[in-house]
């Protein structure tokens, strides 16, 4: 480590201005950066002890360099900061993730009949977005009810000026149709005007103006018309009572909670639209031996950065030393001005309160999550027998119909959860015949051929004779690993008629263990037995999904393979025309002439041959 006052000299030398400070180790690795009104007053701090944050002597105990990077305002050394904390990750600063993925529901105003669909990513400028909802299921309650009370299409926009008649949404009622002219412009124009309403919280403005429309159709002796209107007032309204939780104003508000526990730091962010609470978003816990405020910053930096809606106000649980320099930046971002408040009684204080408490509970459920999933490791290892608590555990599995198309799987859960990086697909190889045990036996072969990263338990989706593929393989690779095998199988019940044979449960799933004859029943301890259902479970998933895209593979072969002068290149031109081998069937002569790069002779041949074929 280089010298502290070797440092400090070339401390002395960074300028009084705005920028930003980036911390490496030996190694020359970025391991912290900052932002700084004055770089050289703030990188001293750290050796005057100024900074009193816990992180600060951790931190300098691992420093070996400093450099800078000089900006002309606060601001940019924020923006900067942020982009370097995106690109580099620093091991010490703090970096924000989410546990969901945001959804928004999205509308075009700028088409002619406007549609309401559910998006990931804000791909279109002109379209209106509306969230961030914290679940799809949320997000699909939401357009769900928006699409019963405001009959928008719901059709891509290829189905839409393709249709050739009104499709199935319209004769049951939840589509005026507007692909065949069934209702005008002017009254489509109303829905998405009422929608656009419903979605900004504007649902008193709204029922207000509906009652007004369903007067107007009343007079005008409209009475179906008024009917529909009336209709839609009383969902609104119904859906108004539901809505207990109003907090009287009619701005935006994103409230931001914080639960802080042993340098362990969870955020919840509460979504306040027009007075009402309509969702929350949390995220990963953040684990960092610094502050609240700095914790606070860096997550209104680096979530406002995305693509989300910026409110009116942000309520905070704490000062923040860049209160001012943020400010900025958010209402040049948002073209608006951006207030950050820090509550200490009212309404506002309430809405907090809410968030804190918000953040408290997704900590407290995650660590009993955690605690789950350890004490069920570790009554696996008890009730199995294990040699190690099993933190890595292989499952395989083997999916195939009558021998054709064989796969196998592999899938990894690392410390109970999914480690899909880790999964891995089998393409038998060795066997064209139905048979389990040689293609377990290939699978198990071909994966412990290699020994790195070798699994603390290695489970087999099937009874006795799986298990014992499996032992027989890792005797002759000289291997030592804890195995079992789950299955599910019929158990024997005695009635007064004779013996009645029950297929079994979930619960009822059987560990058969090395050496021991009669099979395992962890039904009395759920969790642990649901840790290897899951895996099991998952295994099969992948595998079956292997299966079919092999098999689909196999199909396109089986059926245009030895067709004279039809390489590679011709199957493919012929599934892309066609859009698949079925839809290539039933072609005409006259079509499969019109397909490029195939000619008069050649769709002759073609044809003759796809329907002398048996399927």
């Amino acid at each position: 480590m280089k010298e502290i006052n070797a440092l400090k000299d070339k401390i002395a030398s960074f300028p009084k201005s705005p920028g930003v400070y980036l911390m490496k180790d030996v190694a020359r690795k970025i391991i912290y950066v900052g932002k700084a009104n004055d770089l050289k007053s703030r990188v001293m701090s750290y050796f005057t002890g100024k900074d009193t944050r816990p992180m600060a002597p951790f931190l300098m105990v691992r420093v070996y360099d400093i450099e800078f990077i000089n900006t002309a305002t606060p601001k940019e050394a924020l923006i900067l900061e942020n982009n370097l904390i995106k690109r580099h990750h620093p091991r010490y600063n703090v970096t924000l993730r989410d546990d969901k993925t945001y959804y928004h529901l999205s509308l075009d105003p700028t088409e002619k009949y406007p549609r309401l669909q559910l998006v990931r990513k804000r791909l279109n400028n002109a379209a209106l977005y509306f969230g961030p909802y914290p679940s799809g299921l949320a997000a699909k309650e939401t357009l769900r009810f928006a699409q019963e009370i405001f009959p928008l299409r719901t059709c891509r926009n290829r189905d839409f000026q393709l249709r050739s008649r009104p499709c199935l949404e319209y004769q049951i009622g939840k589509c005026p149709a507007p692909c065949k002219g069934l209702i005008d412009k002017e009254a489509y124009g109303k829905l998405v005007k009422g929608v656009i309403a419903f979605l900004q919280g504007r649902r008193r403005e709204l029922i207000a103006d509906l009652k007004k429309q369903m007067v107007e159709a009343s007079e005008s002796l409209c009475y179906e018309e008024a009917a529909r209107l009336r209709d839609r007032i009383a969902a609104l309204e119904h859906a108004l009572e539901k809505q207990n939780v109003d907090w009287g104003a009619d701005k935006d508000q994103d409230v931001v909670g914080l639960y802080e526990q042993d340098n362990h730091f969870q955020l919840c962010i509460l979504f306040v639209r027009g007075g009402k609470l309509l969702g929350s978003k949390s995220f990963v816990e953040v684990k960092t031996k610094t502050d609240a405020a700095e914790v606070i910053s860096s997550c209104l930096t680096q979530y406002y950065d995305g693509e989300v809606m910026i409110p009116d106000e942000i309520i905070i649980p704490c000062r923040l030393p860049d209160e001012e320099v943020i400010i900025e930046w958010l209402t040049e971002k948002r073209n608006k001005k951006v207030i950050l408040t820090l509550p200490a009684i009212g309404i506002k204080y309430s809405l907090l309160e809410m968030a804190n408490e918000n953040a408290r509970n997704v900590w407290e459920a995650a660590h009993r999550k955690e605690e789950q999933k350890v004490s069920s490791l570790q009554i696996l290892q008890e009730k199995l027998s294990l040699t190690k608590v099993p933190k890595r555990i292989e499952c395989y599995d083997i999916s195939n119909i009558s021998g054709t198309s064989a796969v196998g799987s592999m899938v990894v859960l690392q410390d109970g959860e999914p480690d899909k990086k880790s999964y891995r697909q089998y393409r038998i190889k060795s066997l064209s015949e139905p048979d389990d045990y040689g293609m377990m036996h290939e699978v198990l072969s071909r994966r412990f051929a290699h020994t790195e990263n070798l699994p603390d338990l290695v489970v087999v989706d099937g009874g006795k004779g799986q298990l014992n593929v499996a032992l027989s393989v890792f005797k002759d690779l000289k291997i030592r690993l804890d195995v079992i095998g789950l299955a599910k199988e019929e158990r024997s019940f005695i009635s007064g008629r004779g013996i009645t044979k029950k297929k079994a449960s979930k619960s009822e799933d059987r560990v058969y263990l090395p050496g021991r004859k009669d099979a395992v029943y962890l039904s009395a301890w759920p969790q642990a037995l649901r840790l290897l259902q899951q895996v099991r479970d998952e295994a099969h998933r992948f595998a079956v999904s292997y299966h079919h895209q092999i098999k689909r593979k196999d199909d396109l072969k089986s059926v245009l393979d030895g067709i004279a002068d039809v390489g590679e290149v011709r199957k493919k031109i012929l599934l892309k025309h066609f859009g698949s081998v079925k839809g290539a069937r039933k072609a005409s002569l006259d079509e499969l002439q019109k397909v490029p790069g195939i000619g008069k002779a050649l769709a002759e041949n073609i044809y003759n041959e796809l329907r002398s074929r048996k399927q």
